[in-house]
């Protein structure tokens, strides 16, 4: 069921778009408003897919109703309805916002095509909006020690800027998540996060993945191909493992990061890359400067802001709430009923030496969670924690 509101001052004009639209389909549950300051107590109160607005309206005009109804609910679709002499101020709302606008009389096809678009694009933005909520869910840091609220707090910070970032943190400890968060809520969030494991791609092909190739720049570059970089363009590029890049690969990233330029493997013309970095590490990137296996220019243009993941060992408070998250989250994938952990069990589990960090204790918690009782008791974990 779509809901639609006309603000309308004109009862003749009021009537015959309502009759048209409620005609036109069941799913159309229809309201009116008689004048501005009516149509926004409505826009305050109720939840509406689709607004048609006169502008020239005694009280409040369309303009006002307009500019008012994209502070309360923006994602509210309004089709302004102008007079033969409104035709400029139309065009002017479209600039303010308006998804549309239609001339007096109206046009029966074209007004009733305007509030299909408008009520799909009103279902794509919550659809997308839900579905944001999910990546954001998928990604989310849990913990309320002082070391993950310094992380939070940082972050907020951090994200509204474009300054680049340098997460470290011994690996397990969810360095890919601090990354995404940065992403999601910065002003690039609509753009692209390109993730590239460093460590995971042979040497010689870190340059040709990085900032793309030329066809024939190598005996299997059998054509044009953009890189990453290219990639993430207007967004975020998340380089992890980075202390496994080689040198001639850190040189290029250098002048990436110093010019907004890359080149393609095989190819001497520049492309301009509008791109913020965000790289991670498990290494001491200072010893690898002074072993010669990292360039120190490198590691100064990255590390502009630095955010330390510690290791799990270093936030046990936080073992609680991560039981209760990974115990939610495998039972919404197996579609069981979740179980729960004695006190005694957490205990334990807070006690563990936990070498591998978040990763091995979401795999320990899966384990029990199979092999355990109806309640994962203090006799399982010492059963199952350490095989």
């Amino acid at each position: 069921m779509s809901k639609i509101l006309v603000i309308e001052d004109e009862a003749a004009i009021r009537r015959v778009l309502v009759k048209i639209l409620s005609e036109e389909s069941e799913s159309y549950q229809v309201e009116e408003a008689e004048d501005g300051l009516v149509g926004i107590e409505k826009i305050k109160k109720d939840d509406y897919d689709l607004v048609l607005c006169d502008i020239k309206m005694p009280k409040m005009d369309g303009v006002e109703v307009l500019e008012a109804a994209k502070k309360i609910k923006p994602e509210i679709p309004m089709v302004m309805i102008s007079g033969h002499g409104d035709l400029d101020t139309a065009v002017n709302t479209m600039r303010l916002g308006a998804f549309d606008y239609i001339s007096k009389p109206p046009d029966l096809n074209r007004l009733l095509n305007t509030v299909r678009i408008a009520l799909d694009t009103k279902t794509l933005v919550v659809e997308n909006k839900m579905l944001k909520k999910k990546v954001s869910k998928k990604y989310e840091m849990i913990g309320d020690s002082d070391a993950i609220s310094h992380i939070k707090d940082m972050i907020e910070k951090v994200s509204a800027t474009d300054a680049r970032v340098l997460i470290t943190g011994p690996n397990g400890t969810g360095k890919e998540l601090v990354a995404h968060w940065l992403h999601q809520k910065s002003a690039r969030s609509k753009g692209p996060l390109i993730e590239v494991n460093c460590a995971a791609i042979p040497s010689e092909l870190i340059e040709s993945e990085l900032f793309g190739h030329v066809k024939g720049a190598f005996t299997s570059a059998v054509k044009d191909r953009a890189g990453k970089f290219e990639a993430a363009n207007s967004g975020t590029i998340f380089l992890d493992e980075i202390g496994d890049m080689s040198l001639s690969a850190q040189a290029k990233v250098l002048r990436a990061l110093q010019e907004n330029k890359i080149q393609r493997v095989g190819n001497d013309k520049d492309i301009k890359v509008d791109v913020r970095v965000v790289a991670a590490t498990n290494k001491d990137l200072k010893k690898e400067i002074a072993e010669g296996r990292f360039r120190e220019d490198l590691y100064h243009r990255l590390a502009v802001i630095l955010i330390k993941v510690p290791a799990l060992n270093d936030r046990r408070e936080d073992i609680p709430l991560l039981i209760n998250h990974f115990t939610s989250k495998i039972a919404a994938e197996q579609g069981n009923a979740k179980k729960e952990f004695s006190d005694k069990a957490i205990k334990l589990l807070q006690d563990y030496d936990w070498t591998g960090n978040i990763r091995e204790l979401r795999n320990v918690i899966e384990r029990l969670i199979i092999l355990g009782g109806d309640e994962v008791s203090e006799k399982d974990v010492k059963l199952f924690a350490s095989k």
